[in-house]
């Protein structure tokens, strides 16, 4: 087995428990009717693998190992576990920093809506399969 996943695996299992923790921390202080643990969440993890990012460059402070073990087991695996929000800020970023214009501009767009009709349909599919009397 390639080490990667296994730092992915580690890295993913501490980012989800932390996002459990910070997420009920949140909740608890300021109410759960507005999801104040998800955007605290979200804007946390986008401001920590910004951090990342900017080290982890090839111009960054890191050498190549430390690049690697940055990117694999804090980038993707704590920053993805804790929030897939921050891999689509960074990746935005990227591409507003290359002056990609049009797609950084389709990316926050389709990423919405398309994640908002997803979320949508399936809700409607759940809310069909709840629904249903059980033999």
């Amino acid at each position: 087995m390639n080490i990667a996943y296994l730092w992915v695996a580690l890295g993913g299992a501490l980012g989800s428990v932390a996002r459990f923790w910070v997420n009920g921390i949140v909740s608890e202080k300021f109410g759960a009717t507005f999801p104040w643990g998800t955007l605290a969440i979200n804007v946390g993890g986008s401001f920590l693998i910004g951090i990342i990012g900017a080290l982890a460059i090839p111009e960054g402070r890191l050498d190549s190992q430390s690049r690697i073990f940055a990117t694999q087991f804090l980038m993707v695996g704590v920053c993805g576990g804790y929030t897939t929000f921050s891999s689509f800020s960074l990746q935005t970023l990227n591409l507003l920093r290359d002056r990609e214009w049009l797609y950084a501009g389709g990316n926050i767009l389709f990423s919405v809506v398309l994640c908002m009709v997803a979320v949508w349909l399936g809700w409607l599919l759940g809310s069909t399969f709840s629904s249903m009397k059980g033999n």
